[in-house]
């Protein structure tokens, strides 16, 4: 029998190496059955009949057949022939169905596509351009016949090489891809080649060939080698921009590079500002440094002459007295005559004079009935602080960075009233670095590299992980069951009732639908005569390059779709490779797909719960030292969550600085005259009482504010307290150290005595924390909410906290003096000392010091002179470091030390090989169902150059300045290719009771015979308006599968928006941003995809019947974030610009219309600013949101000091500048440098 079998086969050989190859003549001929040699295919794997013959005459039905399937073969119908039957016909007609649903898109790479099949299989003259190189035996019906199972055909180079460049650049709109990649094989669309192409066309492992088809590419004029006869097909193929015989027109540009019209070229990028090729910044820094050091010596070269002049007139005029001035110090001075005093200084006393009385008479009854102060200010911070119970604090990034009016946010709403929010990404992003890479020789892709990560083993846990992960339950309140990953999962082809197996998961052992036998799966193949076993490499070699495959080229057979029916591109399987080289990734990623809902939904709940149980899952994996791998995670709620976290680790940290201020006030208050009397001289209830009225000023704003409904926020909880102290403690400084410096007058009371003191420095105190909180509620004007919030509590604080200190501070101090006075010990009151305090004012450490040494030597000549230099400097050099301050702010700085985040957004960058996606959102005002409305979106055959999706497309050629790496899906493209009669996508139903409704592509042909549209004679296919409204929803409610890939449902179902009337009121168009790292690449993304949207909006408006204001507008999930960044700069100047405003204006005011020195105090504010800004650049610290708080806060605080010694000076009455500089910084430069 062996011999027998052995004889066949040479025999078999012996007729195929004889085999004529003439002009006229047929290699084989009709179907012989299925092919024994393979399995389970994709398609009936049906196989021709050996048969040397000549062509068959062809006519009636079998001619029509022809000419619809091989119109290239049409010579007329008494004289075509043919090598095919009409059954070969209609086979080749299914077999190119399949092709042509993803070619279409590109009339002449579709005809080049069927010619070549066509004449393989059908040529008359088959016999020239083929050779059978292997027969099988075949029995059908009881009948054995020589079916042929392998055959070479015969090419020349350029017909396959002009037919793979009409091909090439074909799109795949769903997913941004090229068509070409599903039918390269491994090598994908980068570098599949004419011969691969070929190669995976007569490749029967791919499941789609019925045969193995040998294809030997031959350059013209090369016969050495060529059985004798053999002449290589040499037809024309068509190029992409030209039209088809049949009328179909050239293909679009994105599809046909040829086809593109000339670009002009792109301009430059914008060059940093310079002069003379200096940076320009720099120039302008040193210029103005040049001349305001030529104004200042300008400045003492005048001043030098007057005080010359001056001198003459020093004896003249001269008498002497004793005084006291303003600021209550005995002093000496000459008599000032009556025409030296300015209006200014008139003004400014007389300013003063009637502020201090009203002050005085106010303090003493504050200080005269201290207890019942006491209690009405209690009651009256109870009352506001009560608001607290209905405290609402906003811990939702997007409600604190982008403001409700805000474009982007406004854009966020209409994308997610419309498409739903952007779905919820829990990832984990594994890499394994200990481990060591290989070499695989795979039988079919030759020897490839893999890294250590790819391993069986470790694929094989992270599927354990992943099962473990998916089969999360937990009891939900909400639904009142127990909840689990399908109640809250995103599922894309199955969004009603979806199973585990339905949810969206990506991931590497999605390639093995999650399955341990597929992943354990092995086979030994032949290829070339070589023998080799198979596995999950070569496999997954496979699917890494061509993931949309329903079958793989390996005898494995395995298909390369997820188990939730979709494909899993490469980028979201592995991470961290170079030039497409996927197996030897350095990381594999891992990551589940919720649906988002907004915060009043039920599911919301069950999704944060889902997560927290996610975390709680991965965190002890992180923990087990059995797991082999080293990774970084995140849910969607971690941001918020550590964020969270961050003040809950922060509040410690306010208690102890409260702590400290508490006792460094309470030691810096005391007046220790005597050991004996430390503990009655000593301040801890007043510096525990200053603490208790900062803490109810910052309680009574956030109640307040809490009672008219603006919600708090951390930044709240995090800065305004701290603010508020500083200008409360140093009030408390003030007011405190100016009564212990007094000395009480004759006959005057204790109660008096306190009332004066206020006088003397309430109005100081009145000019700072009027100026303050005034500048903090002009602050509110911000736009964005976290600043405005931030400031309308600080406003309210400052301005609560001044009251606090006129009423129960100074009730609280009246009771401590009485203490002090009655020798009676603090905390201890009934305990008496004998020691009696000395009569005499206290001036402590500081004052002294200040009035000997630091006052008499800054204010010296020389060093006032070096003094100004050198600020003038530090103002010119900050100016210019200002203006290159970096904006923005990096996700992971918002992270506390220690955060799993800060890992993830590290892994994030190194890893992951695709930006955010973006997408382009139309509104409502734009036809879709004219042929015009549709030639101004699509980019396929016949529509315009500069459409909707075409304008991305060209973006995508220069990523480095669009951002753009991905071009947009189009459901426009999709539908139009889903309905061309060209596939089986859209047919109706011919019987039964859905006679004439949508039939889907999985039905029998017999069932289902008529096509939705017939074939154009343009060969450009549009619907007509009524066609467009019937067959949208069949469409995007079409499940995508391998006899119909354009089905809509997953990728589209979602995208197009339709009201009651069918007019479509919004649709997107998903492409992907280039990787981005940082804010700043982040805001230049926003920025450029606006000026793309503009443009395409400027463009679709010109279409007829489009609205005036139809808008495109692109919309990512990161855009709330960073669209401050873009105006963050001009709203800062104008905020702090607004702080400033009132700075001046109030210490004019107050000051009696002292113009100068308001102007002063707002010179020397500003030098503040631009040097704090300075030193941030310097620092590397990014000018933000939260900088912009601590700005407006350091405004505050300069405020404070500033204006005390602005008006401590402006008051002083002694006679020349240096010497009211000098008791100014002495008086109240000591109490202020207390703090």
């Amino acid at each position: 029998m062996v011999h027998l079998a052995a004889l066949i086969t040479f025999l078999t050989c012996v007729a195929l190496s004889k085999a004529q190859h003439e002009p006229g003549y047929c290699a084989f001929y009709e179907e012989c059955g299925r092919n024994p040699s393979l399995g389970e295919t994709l398609i009936p794997p049906i196989v021709p009949c050996l048969n040397y013959s000549r062509a068959r005459p062809i006519t009636g039905e079998h001619y029509q057949k022809l000419k619809q399937v091989c119109p290239i073969l049409d010579h007329g119908e008494n004289n075509t022939y043919a090598c095919c039957s009409i059954k070969q016909l209609t086979s080749l007609e299914m077999s190119l169905t399949l092709s042509k649903a993803v070619l279409i898109r590109c009339p002449s790479c579709a005809d080049n596509f069927a010619h070549l099949h066509c004449i393989n299989t059908c040529s008359p003259n088959q016999s020239q351009s083929v050779k059978v190189t292997k027969v099988m035996n075949v029995t059908t019906f009881g009948k054995t016949r020589e079916a042929v199972v392998g055959y070479q055909a015969f090419i020349s180079n350029t017909f396959a090489d002009a037919s793979f460049q009409s091909c090439k650049n074909v799109r795949i709109p769903a997913t941004g891809g090229y068509a070409i990649a599903t039918m390269c094989g491994r090598y994908g669309a980068k570098l599949c080649t004419a011969q691969r192409w070929y190669d995976f066309q007569g490749d029967s492992s791919n499941g789609l060939a019925p045969l193995d088809i040998d294809f030997q590419l031959v350059k013209a004029g090369d016969t050495a080698g060529l059985p004798e006869g053999v002449i290589p097909y040499n037809g024309r193929a068509l190029k992409c921009n030209e039209t088809t015989p049949s009328g179909g027109q050239i293909c679009s540009c994105q599809d046909c590079q040829e086809s593109c019209p000339v670009m002009p070229p792109i301009p430059p990028p914008a060059v940093p500002f310079s002069i003379l090729g200096i940076n320009g910044y720099l120039v302008i820094s040193i210029i103005l440094f040049c001349l305001l050091i030529f104004a200042f010596l300008i400045f003492l070269l005048i001043s030098n002459l007057v005080r010359h002049r001056k001198r003459k007139y020093e004896e003249t005029g001269k008498r002497k007295g004793k005084g006291k001035d303003q600021n209550s110090n005995d002093v000496t001075q000459k008599v000032i005559d009556p025409s030296e005093v300015t209006c200014a200084d008139r003004n400014s006393l007389t300013a003063q004079a009637f502020l201090s009385t009203l002050f005085q008479e106010w303090g003493t009854v504050m200080a005269t009935y201290p207890l019942t102060v006491l209690l009405a200010s209690a009651v009256v911070v109870v009352i506001f602080a009560a608001g607290l119970m209905s405290l609402e604090l906003t811990t939702d990034p997007v409600e604190l960075w982008s403001a409700p009016n805000s474009r982007a946010r406004q854009e966020k709403d209409f994308h997610d009233t419309h498409f739903g929010p952007f779905f919820r990404t829990n990832q984990l992003i594994l890499t394994a670095p200990g481990r060591k890479g290989y070499i695989y020789d795979s039988l079919l892709f030759g020897p490839q590299n893999f890294s250590g990560i790819v391993s069986k083993d470790l694929i094989i846990e992270l599927l354990e992980l992943q099962k473990r992960i998916q089969n999360i339950e937990f009891w939900s309140e909400d639904l009142n069951r127990t909840a689990s990953l399908k109640d809250v999962c995103y599922a894309p082809l199955n969004p009603t009732e979806p199973s585990l197996t339905d949810c969206a998961v990506n991931s590497l052992p999605q390639y093995f639908q999650n399955s341990l036998d597929n992943i354990n799966a092995k086979v030994n193949m032949t290829e070339l005569g070589v023998t080799k076993e198979v596995d999950w490499r070569d496999h997954l070699i496979y699917c890494l390059n061509s993931p949309l495959s329903f079958k793989d080229i390996t005898d494995l057979g395995m298909s390369c779709m997820a188990d939730y029916g979709a494909p899993v591109f490469s980028f979201l399987a592995v991470g961290g490779y170079d030039n497409d080289d996927y197996t030897d990734a350095e990381a594999l990623i891992l990551t589940f797909s919720l649906n988002n809902y907004a915060r009043n939904n039920t599911k919301f709940k069950v999704a944060m719960q889902w997560e927290t149980e996610f975390l709680k899952i991965v965190q002890d994996y992180k923990k087990n030292p059995a797991a082999n791998f080293t990774f970084a995670y995140m849910a969607e709620r971690s941001l918020e969550d550590e964020i969270n976290r961050t003040t809950a680790e922060d509040i410690p940290i306010f208690m102890i600085s409260y702590a400290v201020i508490f006792i460094y006030i309470a030691v810096a208050l005391g007046e220790y005259s005597s050991w004996k009397r430390i503990l009655v001289d000593s301040k801890f209830l007043v510096g525990l009482g200053g603490i208790l009225v900062v803490a109810s000023s910052v309680l009574a704003s956030m109640g307040f504010y809490s009672w008219v409904g603006i919600p708090s926020s951390l930044v709240i909880l995090q800065v305004v307290p701290f603010l508020v102290l500083a200008v409360g403690a140093d009030n408390i400084f003030i007011f405190v150290l100016e009564y212990q410096r007094d000395v009480r007058r004759i006959g005057e009371k204790r109660e008096e005595q306190i009332g004066r003191v206020l006088g003397n420095v309430a109005p100081s105190m009145l000019l700072c924390s009027l100026s303050e909180s005034v500048c903090f509620f002009l602050g509110a004007l911000s736009t964005m909410p976290a600043v405005k919030s931030f400031a309308l509590y600080a406003a309210l604080a400052v301005l609560m906290d001044f009251v606090l200190q006129m009423t129960a501070f100074v009730a609280l101090l009246s009771l401590d003096a009485r203490r002090q006075e009655g020798n009676r010990c603090e905390l201890f009151c009934c305990v008496k000392v004998s020691t009696q305090r000395p009569n005499k004012p206290n001036e402590g450490f500081l004052l002294p010091l200040m009035r000997k040494y630091y006052a008499p030597v800054l204010l010296s000549c020389y060093t006032r002179i070096i003094v100004m230099l050198l600020f003038i400097f530090m103002f010119c050099g900050s100016l210019f470091l200002m203006f290159n301050v970096t904006v923005g702010l990096d996700q992971e700085l918002a992270m506390p030390q220690g955060s799993y985040m800060l890992d993830y957004f590290q892994y994030l960058y190194k890893y992951f090989e695709v930006g955010v996606p973006v997408y382009f959102v139309t509104k409502r005002g734009f036809n879709f169902t004219t042929v015009e409305g549709m030639n101004a979106v699509c980019s396929s055959v016949g529509c315009d150059q500069f459409s909707l999706t075409q304008k991305i497309q060209y973006a995508t050629e220069y990523p480095d300045r669009s951002y753009m790496a991905i071009p947009a899906n189009s459901w426009v493209d999709d539908f139009v290719d889903w309905l061309n009669p060209g596939s089986k996508c859209c047919r109706l139903y011919a019987y039964g009771p859905n006679a004439g409704k949508f039939c889907p592509a999985d039905k029998s042909a017999f069932l289902c015979p008529k096509k939705c549209m017939t074939t154009p004679s343009d060969g450009v296919l549009r619907p007509t308006v009524e066609q467009f409204n019937r067959f949208l929803p069949d469409f995007l409610g079409n499940r995508p599968d391998l006899q119909c890939p354009k089905g809509g449902l997953g990728a589209y179902d979602t995208a197009v928006v339709r009201d009651a009337t069918g007019e479509i009121i919004a649709s997107r168009f998903m492409a992907y941003h280039t990787p981005l790292t940082n804010s700043q690449e982040f805001t230049a993304a926003l920025l450029k995809s606006r000026e793309l949207a503009h443009n395409i909006t400027m463009g679709m408006r010109k279409v007829p019947g489009t609205s005036p204001d139809f808008e495109v507008f692109p919309y990512t999930v990161t855009s709330v974030f960073y669209e401050q960044y873009l105006t963050i700069v001009p709203e800062g100047l104008f905020n702090i610009s607004l702080c400033l405003l009132p700075t001046f204006v109030v210490c004019c005011l107050l000051l009696g219309l002292d113009l100068r020195s308001g102007l002063l105090n707002l010179i020397t504010i500003i030098m503040i600013v631009v040097d704090t800004v300075g030193v941030m650049t310097l620092w590397g610290i990014d000018y933000n949101a939260v900088a912009l708080i601590n700005l407006v806060t350091a405004v505050g605080i300069s405020v404070e000091f500033v204006s005390h010694m602005t008006r401590s000076f402006a008051l002083s009455i002694k006679p020349t500048h240096v010497e009211r500089a000098m008791e100014a910084t002495a008086n109240m430069g000591s109490a202020v440098s207390k703090l």
